[in-house]
């Protein structure tokens, strides 16, 4: 899959979740399932690589429900670890 591909898979499966009312912090697997199954669908890869897009889809829904601070300033707040 090519960057615009993965783009646009995470902004599907972000509109899913939201029309789900799924919380952008949710870790319970057995809700995320549904959303790996999609993206496995989809894009045709393994359970590895669509857990990593379901994660990825999780942190960008948290990027862009955030308030517009710089996440480089407040990245502990995003497991991101920057000091």
């Amino acid at each position: 899959m090519d960057e615009n591909q993965i783009n646009e898979e995470i902004e599907k499966i972000a509109n899913l979740m939201v029309h789900d009312n799924l919380s952008y912090d949710e870790q319970d697997l057995e809700k995320l399932e549904k959303y790996k199954n999609q993206i496995k669908s989809d894009c045709t890869v393994g359970d590895e690589d669509a857990m990593k897009l379901v994660y990825e889809t999780l942190l960008y829904r948290k990027l862009k429900n955030s308030d517009s601070d710089d996440p480089l300033q407040k990245g502990d707040q995003f497991g991101a670890g920057f000091s």
